[in-house]
């Protein structure tokens, strides 16, 4: 059964801090590797897709979570994530309703397809290769479908990037208000607020990185991405620092 350590963090203030930086990322990077260097969206997500496989390659080989490697897939994914919408609505002409649709729907089939085989959609329990590769499909799905649905509400809609932003917040802290009130059910709060920080990051990266008569702020993609890939550099760092303290207390104390 290939059973291993919880390849997954713990779900802390840390862990959505870092998400959202993520998703934020996805899209500054993106646009920052396409448009600014001027690598294309085929040729960027050619070449985005290469390391994201190496890198989920040596994240599969481990036996528990490392946070350098395991956070690097996630922004690998949601960079990745923002390229397969963005093909879809930019190359082929899809519109942004029907690719929310089409990732929607995929989204549910990963979901369904993980429930039948493992009977929990609970990431405490990502102790198998066959759960990690479930919990990775659906990582990339939310961040697809957070691209094309924040686009299509923040851009399509004429709502904005500041409102959606705050729209997009806003859904989140009712989930959270849900969970500890009205007793929502921990693993479905926690895949609604996951699936929503997609395209709050999404929103909130366009919202400082495009020009003012776009509606953004005018950072730019180039600061933007850097600003949040160091930000997100030293969180995980200090993750490492605190993991690797727990594991040598332990060590004192067995």
């Amino acid at each position: 059964m290939n059973k291993m350590l919880n390849k997954v963090p713990e779900v802390t203030l840390f862990f959505w801090i870092i998400k959202i930086l993520a998703t934020t990322v996805g899209e500054t990077v993106a646009d920052f590797l396409s448009e600014t260097l001027k690598f294309g969206l085929t040729g960027t997500s050619y070449i985005m897709s290469a390391v994201l496989l190496i890198v989920l390659i040596i994240q599969l080989k481990f036996k528990k979570y490392i946070p350098g490697i395991y956070w690097t897939v996630v922004v690998l994914l949601s960079v990745v994530g923002t390229l397969i919408s963005d093909n879809l609505v930019d190359n082929l002409g899809v519109s942004l309703a029907t690719s929310s649709i089409m990732f929607g729907s995929a989204l549910v089939v990963v979901f369904v397809g993980w429930y039948l085989n493992e009977k929990t959609l609970s990431v405490h329990d990502i102790d198998t290769t066959k759960r990690e590769l479930f919990y990775w499909a659906a990582i990339l799905f939310t961040f697809s479908l957070g691209t094309s649905a924040g686009d299509l509400i923040s851009e399509s809609s004429g709502l904005g990037y500041s409102y959606a932003t705050l729209l997009f917040a806003g859904i989140i802290g009712l989930v959270v208000l849900a969970y500890y009130y009205l007793k929502l059910n921990a693993i479905l709060a926690f895949w609604i607020a996951y699936i929503f920080t997609r395209p709050l990051g999404a929103s909130l990266g366009d919202l400082l990185s495009q020009p003012v008569k776009a509606g953004g702020l005018g950072l730019g993609t180039t600061i933007t991405s850097a600003v949040f890939l160091l930000t997100i550099l030293s969180l995980v760092i200090y993750l490492m620092i605190k993991q690797k303290h727990t594991q040598l207390q332990g060590l004192k104390t067995e």
